[in-house]
């Protein structure tokens, strides 16, 4: 039976050089190896990129063609966007098993030996040589550029103390100790933020990109090495740290520009996807549809923020964070008051600002504000963003003489009232003290009519800290919860902490 015909199985079984040359095995350089198997992923309709949302027409396109063109890649995008899962990713395009010279420093190919062990035991053991089998997951190495990086690391060096135990002069092959590049032989090597490696690193993988061999000290070694090279970079990092220097930059074939998500819906689908859960916090508390997009639209409201660094960006990790604590919020609240199962309140966001403060970068005006207040207005913004998608706009409805659905709930407030919402209410008060707002529950069934009686709470919730977004309402941050009030009569009291009127 052909190698291409054998099983993984059958594979696994061969252990020696003549068995595989029984087989008619003949090594292919790994880009070839790359390209192949993304022609029949392809021709199959199989998506190797799987959970990878909103990049179907942008950047994966440009990775296959980029593997299809055999060129290394480099991923050049701001943080959070998935440019070291796809590199991850590339793995699933590598064959099951490939054959290695067994003990090799360099998983060598059985039939195309290059490091001085592997060519000295074939040389000896010829068609007896034992082989083993390397899985697709240990071909591929990754490694952050850091500073500190040095050329051993990368490359390789001289090491004094193999030389000693050997008994073997300095001017032996076998002295050297090789680096992560030379170990990734026929694999995937990835070098994330590539713009932090110091100059003089970049130049020493010149010769690799562009010849494929290296060099080690004083050693005239001729190794033609077969690795995949993927590179990520920071686009902040050419200004703030350091850059990829023009000659390497001109050696890497493709750069694929990668994005954040284009739409509430794509950025929910990865969120949903990769926030961690409990299974407890799955069953016992529900999060309804329009909570989830409060979540997305907070990142798309910071993205555009006056506060924010635009040229830091803002990390899918900050909704994948905010959309667990908002779950821990409700799980928290539903412990304290000893309910069985519970739903997201919009109170319940107080416990997404510390994912926030944590997941964006201020300019000066943002941290002379402060990054509570910057966390806390982005969150208004949100609420206000998304309010005129579910009741009429308050800015067009101001300007009626008459029917202004808004008006009952604006003058009940008039009148001196005032409600507390706390954070850990029971569901009980939760719903009392909503009902008590006359106006306000047929505000929600005239615009949003709705069978689900928690979706309805917390639409009655939204109408009101949506009607204090657009200044119609006052809203208070309380230690324990929010206060809703006239904004008029509140503009004669004192500023209480966290006021946002």
């Amino acid at each position: 039976m052909q190698y291409k015909d054998l099983s993984a199985e059958q594979k696994l079984k061969i252990g020696s050089l003549g068995e595989l040359k029984q087989t008619g095995y003949q090594p292919q350089p790994i880009k070839d190896e790359l390209r192949a198997n993304l022609i029949e992923s392809k021709q199959k309709g199989e998506n190797i990129f799987e959970g990878i949302w909103g990049y179907e027409d942008t950047v994966i396109p440009d990775i296959e063609r980029a593997i299809l063109s055999r060129h290394n890649i480099n991923f050049l995008g701001l943080r959070g966007q998935a440019k070291t899962r796809m590199a991850r990713m590339m793995t699933y395009l590598l064959d099951e098993y490939i054959p290695v010279i067994d003990g090799s420093p360099l998983n060598d190919d059985p039939l195309h030996p290059i490091s001085k062990f592997a060519r000295d035991k074939v040389e000896e053991k010829g068609d007896e040589t034992a082989i083993s089998w390397m899985h697709r997951d240990d071909r591929y190495t990754e490694k952050l550029a850091t500073p500190d990086v040095t050329i051993a690391d990368l490359i390789g060096d001289v090491d004094p103390i193999k030389a000693a135990s050997l008994k073997l002069p300095y001017s032996d092959e076998r002295v050297i100790h090789f680096g992560l590049v030379p170990r990734s032989h026929r694999g995937i090597f990835v070098i994330n933020e590539l713009p932090d490696l110091q100059a003089r690193i970049q130049v020493a993988l010149f010769n690799i990109l562009q010849e494929g061999d290296i060099q080690i000290r004083g050693f005239k070694l001729r190794m033609p090495l077969d690795v995949q090279f993927v590179f990520t970079a920071n686009p902040e990092d050419y200004t703030n740290r350091g850059s990829i220097v023009t000659p390497l930059k001109d050696r890497i074939d493709s750069q694929i520009i990668t994005h954040y998500p284009s739409s509430i819906e794509i950025g929910k689908k990865i969120t949903e996807q990769e926030a961690v859960l409990a299974n407890a916090q799955r069953d016992g508390v529900e999060i309804y549809e329009l909570a989830k997009d409060l979540i997305e639209q907070i990142a798309m409201e910071a993205r555009d923020s006056e506060y924010v660094d635009a040229k830091s960006g803002v990390s899918a990790r900050l909704t994948i964070s905010a959309f667990e604590n908002l779950v821990s919020a409700c799980e928290r609240r539903m412990l304290m008051s000893g309910e069985a199962k519970t739903s997201v309140r919009v109170n319940d966001f107080i416990g997404v600002i510390p994912a926030i403060t944590g997941k964006v970068e201020l300019v000066y005006e943002g941290e002379q504000e402060g990054p509570g207040i910057v966390a806390n207005n982005l969150v208004g913004k949100a609420i206000r963003s998304q309010f005129i998608n579910y009741f009429p706009d308050p800015e067009k409805e101001r300007k009626k003489e008459e029917g202004n659905p808004y008006e009952p709930i604006k003058e009940w407030f008039e009148k001196g009232n005032m409600i507390d919402l706390l954070f850990d209410a029971t569901e009980k008060d939760y719903q009392k003290e909503l009902k008590n707002i006359p106006g306000l529950e047929k505000l929600v069934d005239k615009y949003q009519k709705t069978s689900h009686e928690g979706f309805k709470y917390f639409l009655m919730e939204f109408a009101l800290f949506g009607l204090a977004e657009y200044s119609m309402l006052s809203k208070h941050q309380l230690e324990q919860g929010m206060q809703f009030k006239d904004l008029f009569t509140s503009m004669f009291s004192m500023p209480e902490m966290g006021d946002d009127e």
